[in-house]
């Protein structure tokens, strides 16, 4: 139901836009962007779900190998103390554990081709304990805003982009939006727990949030000590090595548990394609109202009427030619990056704005989209609370990073 009205409100503040930028300011051509966004759009939707299906359908067989082998299971035994917590709906011990813990891992290590398979596949875990098969559960919701807030520790793509652009430091982002994604994901978690009820004062998950707290410290502290080019050798290595390692200890876990391997994985890999075409109707459907939203000219106006305020107010406005990039990241990722790219050659790569759009960026994950394929992959139409919390923790990153950006550069 929440889609439903953003997907038509994309498209009436589109045509309200238009007719204000043809009758008032000449602007006839404005039709013509619009339409021909829609078909560039509906052509992206569907090019992206088709490079998702080689992905989809290798991370879908090595899952199904190691289901099989019974590494998903003892991971979820693993993590039941924390995710029986966060997630109470789910069965201790249920395979939904494993699968959510290793799309978190990898959207953490920056790892987004393997995190969207791994993150279907945990969808369609969770599904299989739904009653309401159209309906958004508890714990897809957690496990949706957890994704949208995008905690990553290790944003190789952003300092490979200012590296291309010319920074004189392209890492000197890192902290900053390892500050920010740490902020939108705690009030991501914060703002679920409240609309569920979950109690986040229990001694586990306050030892968690604790942990993982001194665990984002010593990874700042120790990447802060490393030159530019060890930090990108380094982090690139641990990551590669880290996706390398899981592959084989499932194939591993299978020889061990005498499973046929390659059944295993072609079993996996079909659902894999299956997912894939799935996924396109939504995935397209989102995406085009974006895009006519883009073309209308309606961005432009919000960032003008946002910086009109602050000069009213009084207040520094320094951060809003970067707003684009934060205002399109949780509707699409690939426009956001173009914001992105578009900030640093207009501004410099070095200048507040190139780095703040950068931190922008990194400090949380496309929202509708990710709210689009996942719910989309398992046919869920009503998505309850998970929207609002979703964006809530996109603006708790937003302001972080403004916050960060101000206190660093």
């Amino acid at each position: 139901m929440v889609l439903n009205y953003i997907w038509i409100g994309f498209f009436l503040i589109a045509a309200l836009c238009a007719m204000v930028q043809s009758l008032f300011l000449g602007n006839t051509g404005v039709f013509a962007d619009i339409i021909n966004s829609t078909f560039e759009n509906a052509k992206t939707g569907f090019e992206i779900s088709l490079g998702l299906t080689g992905v989809l359908s290798l991370w879908m067989g090595i899952m199904k190998i190691g289901e099989k082998g019974g590494m998903v299971n003892a991971l979820s035994r693993v993590l039941s103390p924390i995710f029986v917590r966060l997630f109470p709906d789910i069965p201790k011990g249920h395979p939904a554990t494993g699968h959510i813990f290793m799309n978190i891992a990898a959207n953490m290590l920056g790892l987004d081709n393997a995190a969207t398979p791994l993150g279907l596949k945990a969808m369609e875990s969770m599904q299989t304990l739904n009653e309401k098969k159209d309906t958004a559960s508890n714990p897809m919701i957690m496990f949706l805003v957890l994704n949208t807030s995008g905690l990553t520790i290790i944003p190789v793509s952003i300092m490979v982009y200012r590296a291309q652009l010319g920074a004189a430091q392209p890492t000197d982002v890192f902290v900053p939006i390892l500050l920010a994604t740490f902020a939108a994901t705690l009030m991501g978690i914060i703002m679920v727990s409240i609309y569920q009820r979950i109690n986040l004062l229990q001694p586990v998950l306050l030892g968690t949030l604790g942990g993982m707290c001194a665990l984002v410290a010593a990874i700042i502290w120790a990447f802060s000590q490393m030159e530019k080019e060890t930090m990108d050798t380094v982090s690139t290595l641990a990551a590669n090595l880290i996706l390398f390692a899981i592959i084989i200890c499932f194939i591993l876990a299978g020889m061990r548990k005498k499973i046929n391997v390659y059944d295993a994985f072609i079993e996996g890999a079909k659902d894999g394609f299956n997912t894939a075409v799935r996924v396109i109707p939504y995935l397209v459907a989102i995406l085009v109202a974006i895009g006519v939203f883009r073309a209308s000219g309606g961005m432009d106006i919000l960032i003008g009427g946002i910086n009109w305020t602050m000069g009213a107010l009084g207040l520094n406005a320094d951060f809003v030619p970067a707003l684009p990039t934060a205002i399109m990241k949780p509707l699409s990722g690939s426009g956001a990056r173009g914001m992105m790219v578009d900030a640093m050659t207009q501004y410099g790569a070095d200048s507040f704005v190139g780095r703040l759009s950068c931190i922008f960026q990194g400090s949380t994950d496309t929202t509708f989209y990710i709210l689009a394929v996942y719910f989309g992959s398992v046919g869920i139409k009503n998505t309850r609370h998970a929207v609002s919390c979703g964006l809530l923790a996109d603006l708790a990153g937003i302001l972080a990073a403004i916050g960060v950006a101000y206190l660093f550069f």
